[in-house]
């Protein structure tokens, strides 16, 4: 090799380098936990949300939301065990920064579907996103041979703001599957899968989900005892929480990831309230995570929902709080101990209006309100007690439409000066004016 072309391939070498690092670092990127990723127009997870990452309130000993959770570890300690050890393994602490192929594609959910809006999810890009739900790593743990698992965490959805709804909540997820002698270990005669399934070459099967009692490649008989053991674990996970009293229904419902499906409701306060969604999982989902001869229940939870209607805790806010008033409320008490939230004391609202004129291309039907709850959030935080929309208005001459949202202020801990409020609230008019090119009324 000549000197000449040894200096033009070291030359190229780092202009290469150079141009790489000097591409990448102009490209605009989202921190999150030290990591850098490259943003691009999905984007649009906020620095107000990234800010709750890491703070697993599921595992902090004096939040309900840890009582819950060891309550139904507990029961699934006690109910599964083999040879004196649990059956179940548990995963709490699996990051929450996620791949849409684990969000959605593992899980079969339609490239068209609703829940892959960006309206509905938190976006790091077009191929990252904050989970959306725990079931997000199903696939992974089933793909490391795990038969029996419990899957609890932190989870991220764009959605409204009142009492019961909040950006960041708490799911609890499990799986259940069973080999063919462990279902039927007195019937050998028996089989999981229907005799024109082939468990050899499973992607050759089109499996179908158009009978409701069943998918059309397992058997009547495995679909119908999975579905009793499902659904009477389930009933006993309830009535260790509510109560061996506990009114309780079935309701049909839809999943991408199982069929068929169920909701569980229990009749709480003159209502009923749902409390869990569930079903047999879809058998592709299984062969595409390893050897196909099981057959698998899997039912998920939100923590935040129980613990609410358990220890009658008004606004979901609460959990986040490092009030010693809320948190000794909860302290050094026996798991099963009856709790009753009481409010340490009630500050006032405040509730200030916000109305504008949308740009011309933006209609009141196609605004995205989701955005503008995200932008609200991040400036006022967690004194944002409820944003509701108002009114809507389309000009009888000019045709422009606009629409009036009310925003009520409440701090969990202390009293707002309405001075201070309307301070928040001019800034959240600056900032929808910059976003969204709306004028204000």
């Amino acid at each position: 090799m000549t000197k000449l072309f040894k200096i033009r391939r070291l030359l190229s070498s780092v202009l290469h380098k150079y141009n790489y690092s000097t591409a990448a670092k102009s490209m605009p990127t989202v921190k999150i936990n030290s990591t850098e990723f490259i943003s691009d127009d999905y984007t649009n997870v906020t620095p107000k949300i990234i800010s709750y990452l890491g703070r697993n309130l599921h595992l902090q000993n004096d939040n309900p939301l840890s009582i819950v959770r060891q309550r139904i570890v507990q029961y699934f300690y006690k109910s599964f065990t083999h040879r004196g050890k649990p059956t179940f393994s548990v995963y709490d602490n699996l990051s929450p920064i996620v791949s849409t192929k684990q969000n959605f594609d593992d899980l079969l959910i339609p490239v068209d579907h609703p829940s892959r809006a960006k309206s509905d999810c938190y976006y790091i890009n077009k191929d990252m996103l904050l989970r959306a739900h725990m079931t997000a790593h199903q696939s992974e743990l089933l793909r490391s041979g795990l038969n029996n698992f419990l899957m609890i965490g932190d989870v991220y959805r764009r959605d409204e703001i009142d009492s019961t709804h909040f950006p960041v909540f708490h799911q609890l997820d499990v799986v259940r599957s069973q080999r063919k002698e462990q279902l039927f270990p007195n019937h050998p005669d028996l089989d999981i899968f229907e005799p024109t399934f082939d468990k050899e070459r499973p992607h050759l099967f089109t499996n179908t989900i158009t009978d409701p009692t069943k998918q059309s490649c397992h058997t009547l008989e495995a679909t119908k005892l999975m579905e009793a053991q499902l659904k009477n674990h389930l009933i006993g996970l309830v009535q260790v929480l509510f109560g061996d009293d506990i009114k309780y229904r079935w309701v049909d419902a839809y999943f991408p990831f199982t069929h068929p499906s169920w909701e569980l409701e229990i009749y709480y306060e003159n209502n009923w309230l749902e409390v869990l969604g569930c079903g047999i999982v879809r058998n592709e989902i299984l062969a595409n995570a390893g050897p196909n001869n099981t057959i698998a229940y899997a039912f998920g939870l939100g923590l935040e929902r129980l613990a609410m209607a358990l220890y009658k805790i008004p606004d979901i806010r609460l959990m986040w709080s490092q009030d010693s008033g809320f948190l000794t409320q909860f302290q050094n008490k026996e798991l099963n101990a009856k709790i009753t939230y009481k409010p340490v004391s009630v500050y006032p609202q405040c509730t200030n209006d916000i109305s504008f004129w949308l740009p011309e291309n933006i209609t009141i039907d196609t605004f995205m309100s989701n955005d503008f709850y995200d932008l609200v959030r991040d400036i006022g935080g967690d004194i944002i007690e409820q944003v509701k929309l108002k009114d809507k208005f389309i000009h009888p001459k000019t045709k422009k439409h606009s629409l009036c949202f009310s925003i009520v202020y409440r701090h969990l801990e202390r009293t707002l000066t309405q001075a201070e409020v309307n301070k928040i609230h001019k800034d959240i008019e600056n900032a929808i004016v910059s976003a969204f090119n709306v004028v204000i009324r």
